[in-house]
């Protein structure tokens, strides 16, 4: 898969991205190609060597079926979780490397319902805080719409399921 220069792209567990440069470099006597992503959130820079753009997920904004698609499970009853925390937190965390928008979703669902039945841990929290972020953020890319209005989208997707987008941290 490639990329442009000026491109969004979603780096998985970190959000969109914007394609600012690609380049090469010298590294242990061969070139490599790189892009240059910098994070839409926090503006840092990343460098992404081409030959592990498939391995790190790194991948082009969704478009409208799949935010469809998104909408319609988060609107929608309830979803597996596992009870065991560790066991629950390791799928998550894999889901959330994952990259694609329909499991940061399940984890961000997964965690509002537990959240109703028990005080989730630091670490469940500033997770649920990560993928209420990535849902947005590309939700709001790809849509082509202010942050306050994906924010507002997804909170209605929720509220059909008795559940509500959580305040960021």
């Amino acid at each position: 898969m490639t990329f442009q220069v000026g491109e969004k792209v979603v780096y998985p567990n970190h959000g969109v991205a914007t394609i600012e440069n690609i380049s090469s470099r010298a590294f242990a006597g061969h070139y490599e190609r790189f892009y240059l992503l910098r994070l839409t959130y926090n503006s840092l820079t990343v460098m992404v060597p081409f030959s592990h753009v498939v391995d790190l997920g790194l991948r082009r904004v969704t478009r409208n079926g799949e935010m469809a698609r998104v909408i319609s499970f988060l609107s929608e009853g309830r979803c597996q979780r596992y009870q065991d925390w560790k066991d629950r937190f390791k799928e998550n965390s894999e889901k959330m490397k994952n990259g694609s928008l329909l499991a940061v979703a399940e984890v961000m669902k997964g965690l509002l319902i537990l959240q109703t039945q028990k005080p989730l841990s630091f670490r469940e929290k500033k997770m649920l805080d990560r993928a209420r972020h990535m849902l947005i953020m590309e939700f709001s890319t790809s849509r082509g719409m202010k942050e306050c209005e994906a924010m507002d989208l997804l909170d209605q997707a929720l509220k059909k399921a008795q559940l509500h987008l959580p305040e960021p941290l």
